[in-house]
């Protein structure tokens, strides 16, 4: 059980991490707009506000590494329940793609973490 929560919750850091680099340094490439659904004028005129958001999904990311190499509970449930929360509201507010992508491999994670101590 020990490991899979440990895989579990560095593919969701993972996830962080490549959600970091298509809001941070792809964000006007064709095949992010593609994928967010934004348009050349749009990814233009967003891009420091997605490099924002790319740097907080990194945050978390680094968060969720600490976690794991340091083997804290803490660390690891806190980032976990932020991945969470942040992924209900943007499904909430954004595009429900999110409850599939950050929240259920978080809450996934979550629960393994939990059940392995």
């Amino acid at each position: 059980m020990e490991l899979a929560a440990q895989i579990m919750v560095g593919v969701v850091a993972l996830i962080h991490v490549y959600i970091l680099v298509l809001e941070m340094f792809l964000w006007r490439t064709d095949r992010v707009r593609a994928t967010f659904g934004t348009t050349v004028e749009f990814a233009a005129q967003s891009a420091t506000l997605a490099a924002n958001q790319g740097l907080y999904n990194g945050f978390l990311a680094a968060g969720l590494f600490y976690g794991l190499i340091s083997d804290s509970l803490a660390f690891q449930v806190f980032f976990l329940c932020c991945v969470v929360v942040a992924g209900i509201y943007g499904a909430a507010t954004a595009t429900r793609r999110i409850l599939f992508v950050q929240v259920v491999p978080a809450a996934i994670a979550l629960l393994l973490v939990l059940l392995a101590r």
